[in-house]
């Protein structure tokens, strides 16, 4: 890595991220039924139709997790919790052994002196939530801040942060217009419900742990650098376009309490009735702002219905994903959202990494391409830094290969390599080199 810990402030943070339903194995534990396991159920969602039953076999192999964890040299480790694996209905009854799981997993963490970062909610809603309309549904932000406090009252105490919901965008846009993932609609007013009321939940479960006197509070948003097609007046009009539901609309209701103007022309007609009445609770004051960052789209109009546009192919260099890589992008949204929304407020890169074609190759897997990833990306965020962004930390994307949603397991992410079949882990070149890197003096 081109980067060392002392090239940041003492106080700055490095971490990694991972989620629960991509890692932890959701056949153990008694964990209900999730939309996620429906949409991968159904032919043609999902490669070769995978699941996260096993995943990574998280459930059983946390202790040697955690280990790689310490030994990567890391400070705060960002997990997520499982709806179904802590309330199988989705309501009601706790499952005694979730909870038990994510309090060993805190008490885990803390025994290697390392920080715990839940987001509660990362894509797996219980079915029987589904089977109600889901996101769809405005009853919803009440279900999540219930679920929000079964959780907190059992580990809130010991965790050094708390996020409610991980990139709304996917949430509503990719899941309910796109149909990419889980419940998997092309409907947009469902996307217009589903991207209001995901907001009106995470302003219900701020509250709800706040009540329980919980601090260090925050938002994860996704973002994506819009580039326009070419000089047209059309194409810079559907650049913004795209910048708007993907980059602004969220940040715009946290933040400014209410959404842009572009985004409402097509959505407008189609929100839940009230919307506007429920920005104050939208609004509800957090700590700090995470942003996951991975790449740009180049977007050109088209002459269909709004929002009349669509990605093409741009000419930077790729990820396995098929994204381009640009890392300049992070420092751009690290200042445009201190200037334009947060002010002062702490900011952490939350998620950010790279898809490679990471083979095994005589018991190692040198992936010199990550390395490169992560040392421009990070060199960006100290630009970012140096240009007056408050950043306080960065977290990569992700600690181990993992079930990458409808893609499967073909795509890995992980600084750990991830043997689908025996589990077995085995640390890549970039888990040694960001090691090293962050090692103390």
């Amino acid at each position: 890595m081109d980067f060392k810990r002392d090239d940041f402030p003492e106080d700055f943070l490095f971490g990694a991220a991972t989620s629960s339903y991509q890692i932890e194995g959701h056949a153990f534990g008694g964990a209900g039924r999730t939309h996620w396991d429906d949409f991968a159920a159904t032919p043609g969602n999902v490669v070769r139709a995978e699941n996260g039953a096993v995943a990574c076999d998280h459930y059983h192999r946390m202790d040697e997790d955690l280990d790689l964890l310490a030994a990567l040299n890391v400070d705060v480790y960002r997990f997520s919790t499982s709806w179904a694996r802590v309330i199988p209905d989705g309501r009601g009854a706790p499952n005694p052994e979730g909870l038990d799981f994510y309090d060993r997993l805190v008490d885990g963490l803390l025994e290697r002196k390392l920080k715990p970062a839940v987001t509660l909610y990362h894509w797996e809603l219980p079915s029987p939530l589904a089977d109600l309309g889901g996101w769809r549904n405005r009853d919803v932000a009440s279900w999540l801040a219930d679920f929000t406090e079964v959780v907190m009252r059992r580990i809130g105490d010991r965790v050094w942060s708390a996020a409610p919901i991980n990139e709304p965008w996917c949430v509503g846009w990719l899941s309910h217009f796109q149909g990419h993932h889980a419940p998997g609609l092309k409907d947009i007013r469902a996307t217009a419900r589903a991207m209001h009321h995901v907001l009106l939940a995470h302003g219900r479960s701020i509250q709800a742990m706040r009540a329980l006197g919980m601090s260090n509070l925050g938002a994860v948003c996704n973002f994506e650098w819009a580039e326009p097609f070419d000089e047209s007046d059309e194409a810079r009009a559907a650049a913004e376009l795209y910048d708007g539901y993907y980059n602004h609309f969220f940040l715009s209701g946290l933040f400014k309490g209410e959404y842009p103007a572009s985004v409402l022309k097509g959505l407008g007609p189609h929100m839940p009735k009230g919307w506007q009445d429920d920005f104050e609770t939208i609004g509800t004051p957090v700590d700090w702002c995470g942003l996951n960052y991975y790449t740009r789209k180049v977007i050109r109009p088209t002459n269909g219905p709004w929002p009349a546009h669509e990605e093409v192919e741009g000419p930077l260099p790729k990820t396995a994903m098929g994204w381009e890589i640009y890392p300049e992008g992070i420092c751009k949204f690290l200042k445009q959202t201190s200037e334009l929304y947060t002010g002062d407020l702490p900011l952490y890169v939350t998620e950010n990494g790279m898809a490679g074609d990471d083979a095994l190759a005589s018991g190692a897997v040198d992936d010199k391409a990550r390395v490169a990833y992560v040392s421009a990306h990070v060199a960006q965020v100290r630009r970012a830094i140096a240009e007056g962004a408050p950043v306080k930390g960065y977290f990569l994307w992700s600690l181990l290969d993992n079930y990458e949603w409808a893609l499967g397991y073909e795509k890995r992410f992980g600084l750990v390599h991830v043997d689908f079949d025996s589990l077995k882990r085995t640390p890549k070149a970039s888990y040694h080199a960001l090691a090293n890197a962050l090692a103390r003096s």
